[in-house]
């Protein structure tokens, strides 16, 4: 199985998207974003497909970050490494499901139509005009006010805010479990997902969620089951700002409760086969001292989520040496008993 790693492969042509901070910072310079676009640099000749027996995408949660995961998403597609299976938790199992739910030559519109809509933002039009200024502490500042708007007034075909209040309602009810309503979720995903081309086999899918009941950790995952909206939903339902998902009777939250990365899943699936597995990780172990209440929430975040990949990555990395070292011990023996 190949490294589980963006761009180590010698086998695989080099893929280097700028990290998420680093377009942040480019982007407070006054560059602008790169645009998703399924036809943008794209080879001008047919690659020859690396001699592995799988691609795999590994696709993390991360929030608004998994828009990130959009534009490695069409890096790939630009260097005819086309997935043929995909995990992703929480957004990236969003991510994941828009495509795999989709033809190839239209999954980078169907990303951008997802990211567009979910990040609409009308009601910062007017601080944009107001404060055209580019400088880190302007963005920033902008930043903060659609983070705070987005609490009070939900996300475009996302969430929205429930009414009334959870604490005002007795318990029992699902409504009074989560912040938000995430039905409008369902409907996007209908309208951008074709879910029998996820069940047709075309491309594996799985995506991890947790048992509110029990805590397990499990995959739904297109080798064993149909996948439908409410899988998705499920993945991505991060309490207690969004409600638990109820699946043939049982209820499931954001698998990222237990793990944020989908590369043990990968890993431990029999049979193995030599695999390219693409890991997009979102969340920087190093970062810079903290100045700020918001730079301290995200800087938390990033310790948290980056100590599980590292973890689960530095397992994955010890279990490939000692099956080496056991291939190698046993090449010798043969070689000495023949």
């Amino acid at each position: 199985m190949a490294e589980p790693v963006l761009n180590y492969s010698p086998k695989a042509p080099a893929i280097n998207p700028a990290p998420p901070d680093d377009r942040r910072r480019a982007r407070a310079a006054g560059c602008p974003p790169r645009r998703l676009s399924p036809t943008v640099g794209m080879a001008s000749e047919t690659r020859p497909r690396p001699s592995f027996e799988c691609i795999a995408l590994l696709l993390q949660g991360g929030g608004a970050l998994g828009a990130y995961q959009a534009g490695v998403y069409e890096a790939l597609a630009e260097a005819d490494l086309q997935p043929d299976w995909i995990a992703g938790i929480s957004i990236g199992a969003i991510n994941g499901a828009l495509i795999a739910g989709n033809a190839p030559e239209a999954r980078v519109d169907k990303l951008r139509a997802f990211w567009e809509r979910v990040t609409a933002k009308p009601y910062c039009d007017w601080s944009e005009r107001l404060f055209p200024a580019k400088s880190d502490a302007a963005r920033q500042w902008l930043n903060q006010i659609s983070a705070n708007l987005a609490l009070v007034s939900g996300a475009s075909g996302f969430f929205r805010p429930r009414f009334p209040a959870p604490w005002l309602l007795p318990p029992g009810p699902i409504e009074a479990t989560s912040a938000y309503d995430t039905s409008d979720l369902k409907v996007t995903l209908e309208q951008l997902i074709d879910f029998d081309r996820i069940n047709t086999d075309r491309m594996r899918l799985s995506v991890g969620a947790v048992n509110v009941r029990t805590g397990n950790f499990v995959y739904f995952d297109t080798a064993t089951r149909t996948i439908g909206p409410e899988h998705i939903m499920a993945s991505a339902a991060l309490p207690p700002g969004f409600p638990a998902v109820e699946i043939e009777g049982e209820h499931y939250w954001d698998g990222g409760l237990v793990s944020n990365t989908p590369l043990q899943w990968l890993v431990e699936s029999r049979p193995h086969r030599d695999t390219l597995a693409f890991q997009v990780d979102l969340w920087s172990a190093r970062g810079e001292l903290p100045r700020t209440l918001a730079e301290v929430s995200t800087r938390q975040k990033e310790i948290q989520y980056s100590s599980r990949t590292r973890a689960g990555t530095t397992s994955f990395e010890y279990v490939q040496r000692l099956r080496r070292a056991m291939h190698g011990w046993e090449l010798r023996l043969t070689g000495d008993l023949g």
